[in-house]
Formats: C-alpha cells, sequence, structure tokens
C-alpha cells in the first residue's frame, strides 16, 4: 500500500473521531465549569441558598444544560468524588514512572484532592452538608470512594515495595485509613482553620512513613 494511501486512511480516520473528541471535550469542560461554580456559589453563599439558577449563570451556560450533566445540586459533590478517584489513577500512574520520594507524591496528592478548600472552610462544610441530606448522594460517594481505593491500595503497595511506606499494615488497610484521616484532617480544619491547610495535610501524609525512618528523622 502507498504511503499516499496510508494517509488518506489516517486522515479520514482522524477526522472521523475529531467531532466526538470535540463533543467530549466540551461536555467536560461544561461539567467542570458547572463544579467550579456551583462549590463557588456554595462557600459563598452556603449550600442552601445556593440555586440551580445561580450556578448556570455563573458557568455562562442555560439553566436547563445542568440538567443534562447533574440530577440535583448535591450531584455536584459526587461528581467531584469521582474526579478525586480519577486523580488517584494519575497519580498512581505517575508513582510507577517517577523517582520523586513517596512522602512527597503523597502529599502532593493530598493538596491536590484538597484543591478548593484551602481558599475556603465553607466548600468542604456545604460538601458535609449535601452528603448528610440526600442518600442517593452519599451512595455516590461511597462508590467514589470505592473506586479510589484500589488505585490508592495499588500506590501504597509500590511504596511498600520501594521501602518509603509503613509496612506494618496491609496497603488495602492504610488506603482505608488514608481516607479516613484525609476527610477528618479536612473536616476538623474547616471547623477551626486557624492553621494553614497544607500543615495539617503535611502531617497527615507523615503517617504512611515507616517507623523506623520516622524515629531516624
Amino acid at each position: 500500500m502507498s504511503n499516499d494511501h496510508r494517509n488518506t486512511d489516517k486522515n479520514s480516520a482522524d477526522s472521523s473521531e475529531k467531532p466526538g473528541n470535540r463533543r467530549s471535550r466540551r461536555q467536560a469542560e461544561i461539567r467542570e465549569r458547572l463544579v467550579r461554580s456551583a462549590l463557588r456559589l456554595f462557600a459563598e453563599r452556603g449550600f442552601t441558598a445556593t440555586t440551580v439558577e445561580e450556578i448556570t449563570n455563573l458557568a455562562d451556560v442555560g439553566k436547563g444544560t445542568f440538567f443534562n450533566y447533574f440530577p440535583s445540586k448535591e450531584h455536584v459533590f459526587a461528581a467531584r468524588a469521582r474526579g478525586q478517584a480519577e486523580t488517584i489513577e494519575r497519580f498512581l500512574a505517575i508513582a510507577r514512572e517517577s523517582s520523586e520520594s513517596m512522602n512527597e507524591l503523597f502529599y502532593e496528592l493530598t493538596m491536590t484532592l484538597s484543591e478548593g478548600f484551602e481558599v475556603s472552610p465553607a466548600i468542604f462544610q456545604s460538601i458535609v452538608v449535601a452528603v448528610s441530606s440526600n442518600e442517593a448522594v452519599r451512595g455516590m460517594l461511597s462508590e467514589a470512594l470505592e473506586q479510589g481505593h484500589k488505585p490508592m491500595a495499588e500506590l501504597l503497595s509500590l511504596g511498600q515495595q520501594r521501602g518509603e511506606i509503613r509496612s506494618d499494615s496491609p496497603a488495602a488497610e492504610l488506603a482505608m485509613t488514608f481516607q479516613r484521616i484525609f476527610f477528618g484532617t479536612v473536616f476538623l480544619w474547616s471547623v477551626n482553620p486557624h492553621r494553614p491547610l497544607a500543615d495539617c495535610l503535611k502531617e497527615m501524609s507523615n503517617f504512611l512513613v515507616p517507623p523506623i525512618r520516622k524515629g531516624s528523622e
């Protein structure tokens, strides 16, 4: 087969994929804009006082567009939780190729997972309100935590193999503990944010360091 023919086939394939790719990217951009707009308003006005119309106005989309992505404003938090699970998967891929210490990598992960909270503790408080008041959202959040648990356990297992993560508990148990401590750290900080959240998360990530190494520091 000639190069010209192969190039024609490739160009045809690329052109047939582009509309779908553009559509997917456009949908992802709108979803992210809605999530960010909602979280900003929840922080400024409170979760209960914020309306869907206010969210769509800030995101610069039609009101009906919101319901193409979320059944209710509570579901914005479930979407964020799923995004966090995907973030953990990305960090796992990075860790496999990176020479960066696992302790630093986990600190970076916690900072990424808590993005937006430092600016306003009210954002996290809004999440607690939504999860507490909506059973469907609780179920979706639980699914997202399960989705994030597997790559988290794999990330911890990788660190254990390198001798950089404590090995006195199975990686799966450490992953569950990490999720609990992360949530508890951010929650307690949001109630009394007298210290930078980054400092609290730095201290939190140290629990993963092997006890022997921690004692030598």
